[in-house]
C-alpha cells in the first residue's frame, strides 16, 4: 500500500511497447525515488510490438499501479468478448492466445475508468467539462460495476458509436453508459457548449467554436489538475490543471511519466514502431 512517504509516477500510454517500460521504471530518478508508485493513464496495449508483454510487467507492480481504461484496453476486452474482430493494425493477439488469457482479461476488466488522489485526476482521455470531479467518479463507476459484472460483454456491444454527443442526468441504459465511455476513453474536441466532436484526430486547435475539451469555457473542475493521455499529437503538455502524458511512445518519440508531488518530468526514448504518416 501508498505511504505518505511513496513517490507517484504518472505514465502515459504505452500502447504494447513494453521495452520503453521497463527503461522507464528501471531511470535512476524513479528507480531512487523513494517506494515507487504508479498511475498509468490508459492503453496499456495494442499497436506497440509486445502487449503481452507490457500487460504482464504493469501487473507484476501489484498495488503500487494504478490503470485507468483507455480505448484499446477497452477494444481488446471487446474482441474477447465476441463483440469486435482484430483489426489489421491490432496487435492483441499475443494476449488473446497466452494460456492465462481468462486470467488477464479479468484483471484488465477490474480497471477503474478514472482515479482520484491527492488533488490529481487520472483519466485516459478527458473530463465533461461539466463534470466534476464526485460526478466524473461516480459515473465511472457506473461502467467499472456493469464491466466488472456477470453482463459485462452486453456493454462492451453497447459501447460503440458517437452519440450521443452530450450528456444530460435523465439519460439511461446503453446511451449513458456509451457517453461516460466516450469521455473517458475517446474525447479530444468539443464545442463551446462542451458537446463532444469525434472528426478530428489531429493536432489540438481552438477556432472559437471548436476546441479541445480543456479549453472549453467554464470547466466544472479549476482547482484539481486533471492527468489523461491518449492524444499524441498534442504531446506533452503541463498546465497549472491539466498534464497530458501521451508522447507517442508507440511511434517512435518518448515514453513519459510526471512525478505527481512537483511535476518533475522523467522521459525515455522510444525505437519507432508505427509510422508517424499514417497516424
Amino acid at each position: 500500500m501508498m505511504s505518505a512517504a511513496s513517490s507517484v509516477w504518472m505514465v502515459g500510454d504505452l500502447q504494447g511497447c513494453s521495452q520503453p517500460l521497463r527503461a522507464l521504471l528501471a531511470h535512476p530518478d524513479i528507480a531512487n525515488s523513494p517506494d515507487p508508485h504508479y498511475w498509468f493513464a490508459g492503453d496499456l496495449i495494442n499497436r506497440g510490438p509486445d502487449s503481452l508483454g507490457t500487460l504482464r510487467a504493469v501487473m507484476a507492480l501489484g498495488d503500487r499501479a494504478v490503470s485507468v481504461l483507455g480505448n484499446h484496453d477497452l477494444h481488446l476486452l471487446a474482441i474477447a468478448a465476441g463483440v469486435k474482430k482484430c483489426g489489421k493494425s491490432d496487435t492483441v493477439k499475443d494476449i488473446l492466445n497466452a494460456p492465462d488469457a481468462d486470467e488477464l482479461i479479468t484483471w484488465l476488466r477490474h480497471r477503474p475508468l478514472a482515479h482520484y488522489d491527492q488533488g490529481h485526476l487520472l483519466v485516459h482521455a478527458g473530463v465533461l467539462p461539466k463534470w466534476d470531479v464526485d460526478k466524473t467518479l461516480a459515473l465511472a463507476a457506473e461502467v467499472e460495476s456493469a464491466l466488472q459484472g456477470p453482463d459485462w460483454k452486453n456493454l462492451l456491444d453497447s459501447m460503440y458509436g458517437n452519440e450521443p454527443a452530450r450528456w444530460h442526468d435523465e439519460l439511461h441504459g446503453a446511451k449513458r453508459m456509451r457517453v461516460i465511455v466516450n469521455a473517458l476513453t475517446r474525447m479530444r474536441m468539443c464545442n463551446r457548449q462542451g458537446h463532444m466532436n469525434f472528426s478530428h484526430k489531429g493536432e489540438p486547435f481552438n477556432n472559437g467554436e471548436l476546441m479541445p475539451w480543456f479549453d472549453v469555457p467554464g470547466r466544472a473542475i479549476r482547482n484539481d489538475t486533471i492527468v489523461f493521455g491518449h492524444w499524441s499529437t498534442l504531446g506533452l503538455m503541463m498546465r497549472p490543471h491539466v498534464i497530458c502524458l501521451d508522447t507517442g511512445c508507440v511511434w517512435g518519440r518518448k515514453l513519459t511519466a510526471v512525478r505527481l508531488s512537483d511535476h518533475k518530468v522523467v522521459q525515455v526514448a522510444c525505437a519507432q514502431y508505427l509510422d508517424p504518416e499514417n497516424h
